[in-house]
């Protein structure tokens, strides 16, 4: 359906002049997160007041929506100071009526009808009831106690668009308490989000206790020391600190019970068969190699997973999910699957002799390791059917002979769910790219808490469209869902994870709930203001860069100029300089894009009435490379192609932050071969370029880089080259390299860096090419 939002001028007109005659009212505001489908305001009728008769009435005997009274009377009191009673009963002026009437198969559709008499929140069952308590609360306005308010006549309309609206929570590489665990619902329900996927273990830490199995948590939930820093840096250093923490099944089943008050499911996950390296250290028998193991302390991917070809693996595998589906009552449950190397299952005769005895052949696609890896993944959710369950795993699970019926968590990207789909999977979309919120989501990473890595904003969340082109119209049904993903390997503390998840969750809930064709980033940043405030009522620690002054970048070979467009919420005025000077709100008032053309530093502030943004800092450095047109031999990878080829040079020099719009990334074996056109023979004594470095994530240096000259764009001369030699330990740099030759004049300029053909084995990843990230060229 189609979100309609009707405003008349006769309405406002009314509404204005009662207003005026209430000297301390304060109204209602409708423009929430997530925007309602349809908003149709009611002319010519009075508003309605919440006053100290009010009251709510809900169905007598449902116990379920007096709870959900009670959570509404709470919001009333907590945002507007007024007591607000409860009873049961079907209609009454001056009342706040719950009622379900199903007016569609939607069952969290609702509907919310308001005059001067009452307001009426029909739902098509007692989510659609939860939910337009959510939209109502949210609409509410914050005021003191001496406010009158006044919520104007309307009709809402609402329903989501997709049926699994997730998020994901990593608890085994940081623990969160069960309060903690208790507040991200909340969050949750706060953003109109259906499914938590609970990641309980992995290689750090085993956090659910399991009867059958006590050394999971005796030994399995504790590891003596935690890596410090990044995964990238050298040399590694440890806190020295034990950690531990897990959680008992009684403190499970509460956690369930709550989440389901907020119409939240919870799906567990028990990633296998890899990522599996605190379960082999509290029964090392079921490891390849048996031991010894220990819970690790570093991040990464182990290479110790669990033994295929030892039948008590599968007995264990089983043992562990009928203690699991007594403490989930969820329809699925998510047995991982992803990143499982099989280097030790190709060397183990255990392994092997299975592979033999159960017939399972390499072929033209898969090897039989990964057939191995299927056959468990098989047998756990055929086993997982005979209870009555359906099974969820990454996209890795369709290396083999996948599950007909498992649903696919598309992470690397969104080919696994695209392939998914086309085999008739259900699809939840979660990719790495664009649903990591473990990723930074700021540039001026310095300012920030540690991060995976990558950049992710609050704009790419909002802009992302989970249903994929490519696919038919019947395919598409198959996507069933999106959800971010927060891992916290970097995240050791709640308020972090927090900081992380808002107010980019105000983003996914808005593609999670509505139409993904009907998007306006400007209209959204406008809306969030009010989910910001409701966000310090609530005292949630989320990141204010949305408030900052944003600024994007073209380079123009037609000009010379690198043109600069500034903006910032709410359009509050950005002042600016770019004489080195801090900008004050006596600085120039940007009103028009910015076109600098020589080595200066740019300076804005946002100035507001409540208090001035940070000051955002830009420096840029012109050479004769800068703003020239650029020919590239290869395009940049998709996912990583900065502003364009004009990001090569366009003045400004990217940090370690190397998914941001500052860098061109390389993938595939593809190498960086690009030609700049210099308009006119022109002397050349220098070349440099500068390389991002983050070996933890596959991407790594140049292995050789080559200058070549021409005059005429045809015949090319071998000027200057150099061989890079490959690091023996994760790094995590930028490095600028610059080839210096004798003067020699010359049109055209060719560089070429070359990309690592192999990751090496000691990076812990698959050995194929790496990725090359190169920025700013400079020619002097």
């Amino acid at each position: 359906m189609k979100r309609t939002i009707k405003l008349s001028l006769c309405l406002l007109s009314a509404l204005l002049t009662l207003l005026s005659c209430q000297e301390e009212s304060i109204q209602a505001d409708y423009q929430i997160i997530p925007l309602p489908q349809q908003i149709q305001l009611k002319s010519n009728e009075d508003p309605f007041i919440i006053n100290k008769k009010t009251n709510i009435l809900y169905p007598k005997g449902n116990k379920k929506l007096k709870k959900y009274a009670q959570l509404l009377a709470q919001y009333i009191e907590e945002k507007t100071h007024k007591e607000i009673t409860i009873d049961s009963g079907t209609k009454a002026n001056n009342s706040i009526i719950l009622q379900i009437v199903p007016q569609s198969t939607n069952l969290e559709g609702y509907q919310i009808d308001i005059n001067s008499h009452q307001i009426t929140i029909s739902g098509n069952s007692e989510a659609g009831i939860f939910y337009g308590i959510q939209s109502l609360w949210k609409a509410l306005p914050i005021a003191q106690e001496n406010k009158v308010i006044a919520l104007p006549a309307v009709h809402i309309n609402d329903f989501p668009y997709f049926q699994y609206r997730g998020a994901h929570l990593d608890v085994s590489r940081h623990f969160f308490s069960v309060n903690e665990i208790k507040t991200y619902i909340d969050m949750m329900a706060m953003h109109n989000m259906n499914t938590l996927h609970w990641h309980l273990t992995d290689d750090q830490g085993w956090r659910i206790e399991i009867k059958k199995y006590p050394r999971l948590t005796q030994i399995g939930s504790k590891r003596e020391e935690t890596l410090i820093g990044h995964l990238n840096d050298y040399p590694e250093k440890y806190d020295g600190k034990p950690y531990q923490g897990f959680y008992t099944q009684e403190q499970i089943k509460d956690i369930v019970s709550y989440a389901s008050h907020k119409q939240i499911t919870i799906i567990p996950e028990i990633d296998l068969p890899g990522h599996m390296q605190a379960a082999l250290a509290s029964y090392p028998e079921l490891g390849c190699t048996e031991g010894p193991y220990k819970v690790w302390t570093k991040w990464g991917i182990s290479e110790n997973v669990l033994c295929a070809g030892n039948p008590k693996t599968l007995q264990f595998l089983d043992d562990i999910f009928n203690e699991i589906i007594e403490m989930f009552p969820s329809t699925y449950i998510h047995i991982g699957g992803d990143e499982c190397p099989k280097t030790q299952w190709q060397h183990c005769p255990k392994c092997q002799a299975f592979i033999q005895k159960q017939n399972i052949k390499s072929d033209s696609i898969y090897t039989k390791e990964q057939y191995l890896q299927s056959f468990i993944m098989k047998h756990v959710s055929e086993y997982l059917k005979k209870k009555n369950r359906k099974t969820i795993g990454w996209d890795e699970i369709l290396e083999g002979n996948a599950d007909p019926q498992a649903t696919v968590m598309s992470w690397r990207g969104e080919a696994g769910g695209v392939k998914a789909a086309q085999q008739g999977h259900d699809v939840i979309m979660t990719p790495n790219t664009v649903m990591y919120f473990d990723f930074y989501q700021a540039l001026d990473t310095d300012k920030e808490p540690l991060a995976i890595g990558g950049y992710i904003p609050i704009e790419k969340v909002y802009n992302y469209t989970p249903i994929p082109n490519q696919l038919t119209q019947n395919q598409q049904k198959h996507i069933i869902g999106v959800q971010s993903n927060l891992w916290t390997e970097y995240i050791p503390d709640f308020s972090h994870v927090q900081y992380m998840t808002l107010p980019r969750w105000a983003a996914l809930a808005e593609i999670q709930w509505n139409n993904p064709k009907q998007k306006n980033y400007n209209e959204f940043l406008n809306r969030l203001r009010n989910m910001l405030k409701l966000y310090d009522l609530e005292k949630y620690n989320y990141a204010k860069h949305v408030l900052n002054v944003d600024a994007t970048y073209v380079s123009n070979p037609e000009t010379g100029y690198t043109e600069v467009t500034l903006s910032t919420l709410g359009n509050a005025p950005i002042h600016y300089t770019l004489d080195g000077t801090i900008p004050t709100n006596q600085s120039p008032v940007y009103q028009k894009k910015l076109q600098i053309n020589k080595t200066t530093t740019l300076q804005a502030i946002a100035i507001r009435p409540e208090g001035n943004s940070e000051i955002y800092k830009e420096q840029f450095h012109f050479n004769k490379a800068t703003n020239k047109p650029i020919i590239l031999k290869f395009p940049a990878d998709e996912k990583y192609n900065g502003q364009g080829y004009g990001t090569l040079v366009d003045g400004i020099s990217g940090n370690t932050t190397y998914g941001s719009d500052k860098w061109l990334g390389f993938s595939n074996g593809n190498d960086m071969i690009a030609t700049i056109d210099l308009e006119k023979e022109t002397p050349i004594t220098s070349v440099s370029l500068n390389t991002c470095i983050a070996t933890g994530d596959g991407i790594f240096d140049a292995q050789h880089i080559c200058i070549e000259l021409s005059s005429d764009g045809k015949n090319y001369k071998k000027t200057a080259s150099q061989i890079y030699t490959m690091p023996t330990e994760h790094r995590k740099e930028v490095k600028q390299h610059t080839l210096t030759f004798q003067t020699q004049t010359a049109r055209y300029v060719r560089i070429s860096a070359t990309s690592e053909k192999k990751l090496p084995s000691w990076s812990g990843l698959p050995a194929i090419p790496a990725f090359i990230f190169v920025d700013e060229i400079s020619i002097e």
